[in-house]
């Protein structure tokens, strides 16, 4: 090694064991204890493949996973739709006005997600809260929908999309900015209307915006949580909600390794979401570069 060198290599040292003592380990260890049986305490038995079979043939595992499939399948393309209406219309307003409406479409990014959970549910409280009081007005019975096995998963996922579409609208009114008025002036001097400006002129120019927001709305989607965990007042030994109608695979994950104390099924039940998640993108990146070519 060269000497000189030597200054360079200590300034990055520290991320370096920074990046190995608290992303490296944990991964390569995680990999190993699940292929254990292990509490934590007592020695790690090894059970081969034994722990990703009694995950995958769980009913639990079945029901997150269905859970999953459904929240994934309505909230990115909803949620993304949402955001893209919001980034358009702050778009057509400047000055204080474009400020006002930015500020406040992307406050419920910045509210801690307990803040969150608690405004809405008090909003879904079945007696007193704002929803059913709305619905009341027009005569509709009073709704528990943090309760109802046919109201939690959409009541979640309003909650969620109101949550996000803040952080998508930002990035995709970013696009919008960078997107030339030429454009927009020659569409209008062929005769397009506002509708077929946005579809024949921002969409495509939008296209690598989009396909961010929706590779990290998918992303983040599969890894869902903190809202429904705090929704439903899960604890560590009872989540997921009435029926686990509002079960996913990282609130099972948790469970298993703080309600059952069994770690080394937690550490395959998180590599096969990782391998999940790495085979979703892989797959979007792989559509994204056949659409690509000529």
């Amino acid at each position: 090694m060269n000497l000189r060198h030597l200054p360079h290599y200590l300034m990055v040292l520290p991320f370096v064991a920074l990046f190995a003592a608290f992303f490296l380990y944990p991964i390569v260890s995680g990999f190993y204890y699940s292929f254990h049986d292990w509490n934590a305490v007592t020695e790690p038995h090894f059970v081969g493949l034994a722990n990703y079979e009694r995950i995958v043939g769980s009913r639990d595992f079945s029901r997150a996973m269905w859970n999953l499939v459904t929240y994934v399948v309505i909230t990115v393309p909803l949620g993304i739709a949402v955001a893209f209406g919001l980034a358009l219309l702050v778009d057509s307003f400047s000055g204080f006005w474009s400020n006002l409406f930015r500020s406040v479409f992307f406050l419920p990014v910045v509210l801690p997600a307990f803040l969150a959970a608690t405004i809405w549910r008090w909003m879904y409280a079945p007696n007193f809260g704002l929803v059913n009081m709305v619905l009341g007005w027009f005569g509709y019975p009073s709704v528990n929908f943090l309760n109802d096995t046919d109201t939690m998963l959409f009541s979640l996922i309003a909650v969620d999309i109101w949550v996000s579409a803040g952080f998508n609208m930002v990035i995709l009114l970013a696009g919008l900015k960078n997107i030339p008025v030429d454009l927009y002036e020659a569409a209008r001097l062929d005769g397009a209307s506002r509708l077929q400006q946005v579809r024949h002129v921002t969409i495509p120019m939008l296209a690598p915006v989009l396909f961010f927001v929706m590779t990290y709305g998918l992303i983040s989607a599969l890894q869902v949580f903190d809202v429904p965990w705090l929704l439903t007042g899960s604890s560590f030994t009872n989540y997921g909600g009435r029926q686990n109608a509002l079960l996913f695979p990282v609130m099972d994950m948790m469970g298993r390794a703080f309600g059952s104390v069994r770690f080394g099924q937690a550490s395959a039940y998180g590599f096969i979401l990782t391998a999940l998640i790495i085979v979703v993108t892989a797959g979007m990146f792989g559509l994204r570069a056949m659409r690509s070519k000529p």
